[in-house]
């Protein structure tokens, strides 16, 4: 699922930050490729990292190995794997595949539905996922037809074995799973224990610590647009997780009719309503990437309901007639007066 890439990379500062001739980056900066998408990574020099080269290859092998685990597009990953199963069927996965599991199942009954990993059928079925897209709009028997084949509550996980009740259901845990490839990295740098780093991975970021100089890192978060990138917001963090999701570059159009990527479990249809982009501040990257996909489904009032109720630090952009309209939680408005 497509995540609005935030312009971060002109606020953090230079690359390489050098302080003196000789003497080594203050910044390390590195870059690649992991789950469709690009991960960016600064993390402040520590005599404790090893070298760069030896640490790009540890967070290398460490998303491959979330790939390898939860992929859609893997034929043998585990996912895969259990979505090739027949009914009652049980299989032992990883613990950090059956970790995101229990997350998918535990935000589905926290935003009433709006988040659902067992979307499968429906995203395949508008041509978001693995298949190609659809040569005409479905119809509402396909729709039909798909969401039967979706349901949490076939869904069972018990410790580290996950089992479905139904023959069909097929697992896509891509609303969570970069907020979970983010958090696997945060965690492979804290045991070097650097000063300060930021990751992203296809939008998704954690933050710790701080710069070089002592100063929080800067985020601007994008103004919805399918044209130019613009800063609708800047803010400072330090050690807080931040996802932004948003409908307004992942589509296509069908004699005229917009279809968004983002699909409404409840209804088996793409969202259509003014919500054009959600940001949301957690702990984790992974809830904070579960909650902004679900809010872009349920919409402005019951995503600012939804984050009140939850404590969740939130923004969101509505579309207007003329130009976009900002809503904050009561959470997110400490951020909004630094």
């Amino acid at each position: 699922m497509y995540k609005t890439l935030v312009n971060w990379l002109a606020l953090v500062g230079l690359a390489f930050f050098i302080s003196g001739c000789g003497k080594p980056a203050e910044i390390i900066s590195l870059s690649g490729n992991t789950m469709g998408t690009t991960y960016h990574i600064k993390v402040v020099h520590s005599e404790s990292l090893p070298d760069v080269q030896l640490l790009q290859a540890e967070i290398d092998l460490a998303l491959e190995k979330v790939n390898d685990q939860m992929s859609t597009y893997r034929p043998n990953s585990e996912l895969s794997l259990f979505n090739q199963m027949t009914r009652n069927a049980q299989m032992e996965v990883s613990p950090d595949t059956a970790k995101v599991i229990a997350e998918g199942i535990e935000l589905y009954k926290i935003t009433d539905g709006a988040l659902d990993i067992t979307l499968g059928p429906l995203v395949n079925l508008w041509g978001f996922g693995p298949d190609k897209r659809p040569t005409t709009v479905p119809t509402a028997e396909m729709i039909a037809e798909a969401k039967a084949r979706t349901g949490i509550e076939s869904l069972s996980l018990s410790g580290n074995k996950v089992s479905k009740q139904n023959p069909d259901l097929y697992v896509d845990l891509s609303s969570i799973a970069k907020g979970f490839g983010v958090d696997k990295v945060a965690a492979l740098l804290d045991k070097y224990q650097p000063q300060g780093y930021l990751v992203e991975i296809g939008g998704e970021i954690s933050l710790s610590g701080t710069k070089p100089d002592g100063s929080l890192w800067v985020i601007a978060i994008e103004q919805p647009s399918d044209k130019a990138i613009d800063a609708q917001q800047i803010i400072s963090l330090k050690n807080m997780a931040m996802a932004t999701s948003g409908d307004y570059r992942n589509y296509y159009e069908e004699d005229g009719q917009r279809f968004s990527h983002l699909i409404d479990p409840r209804t088996g249809y793409p969202i259509n309503h003014r919500l054009a982009s959600v940001t949301v501040l957690h702990e984790e990257s992974m809830a904070a990437d579960g909650y902004a996909t679900a809010m872009m489904v349920l919409g402005t009032q019951a995503s600012l309901e939804l984050a009140n109720r939850e404590h969740l630090a939130i923004m969101l952009i509505e579309k207007q007639d003329e130009g976009f309209k900002v809503f904050y939680s009561e959470a997110f408005k400490p951020f909004v007066t630094q």
